[in-house]
């Protein structure tokens, strides 16, 4: 019989209040609270902070105070990732970041979510959908992404959108629920 954080890694329903992925809840909070506590001098350490704290980085993380997650291990964030001030990361499935995107502040992204059956949720059990998020993408202020939405490559998303569905590539988004507002006139370098 699998363990409830073997289920939780695999993708299926487990206990929220699993003394084993609580523990892991517990290390991540006390990194995000160091992480939170350092101020952009100590460049070095809130790097070191990060690639503890989250599943892989690539070069030239940075992650502004107050940053939030659940976990840190199931986020991914390739070259040159900038998190401005107040994000949430719900990371219960992975979260893929590609390189070079900017979540303004505010930014609340949620691979996390819980059953329609109220049975379910009396007894805490929790259920995610990962998040991909390709390169080059901008995430203006108070966006909210929902459970398995995937955006590609040179996305912008519009302040205060909530995307609750997938889109391609070299789109701006915007509005709640968040639509393709036009194409992208400007398309990444590589």
């Amino acid at each position: 019989m699998a363990t409830e954080k073997e289920k939780f890694l695999a993708g299926e329903p487990y206990s929220v209040l699993d003394p084993e992925l609580t523990a892991d809840e517990t290390r991540a909070r006390r990194l995000c609270k160091m992480l939170n506590e350092l101020d952009d001098t100590a460049s070095d350490e809130k790097d070191h902070i990060i690639r503890q704290l989250f599943g892989s980085a690539g070069k030239q993380p940075w992650v502004q105070p107050n940053f939030r997650c659940d976990f840190g291990y199931n986020i991914h964030v390739g070259d040159n990732f900038i998190c401005n001030y107040d994000n949430v990361i719900l990371d219960i499935c992975p979260v893929t970041i590609g390189n070079h995107v900017m979540l303004a502040p505010h930014v609340q992204i949620y691979a996390a979510y819980h059953s329609l059956d109220p049975r379910s949720r009396a007894k805490f059990v929790g259920m995610g959908k990962p998040v991909t998020i390709g390169n080059d993408v901008w995430v203006g202020g108070g966006s909210v992404i929902l459970p398995g939405v995937t955006l590609g490559n040179n996305v912008v998303v519009g302040a205060n959108s909530t995307v609750t569905k997938s889109f391609g590539d070299n789109l701006i988004i915007a509005g709640n629920p968040a639509r393709v507002i036009r194409e992208n006139p400007y398309k990444s370098e590589k």
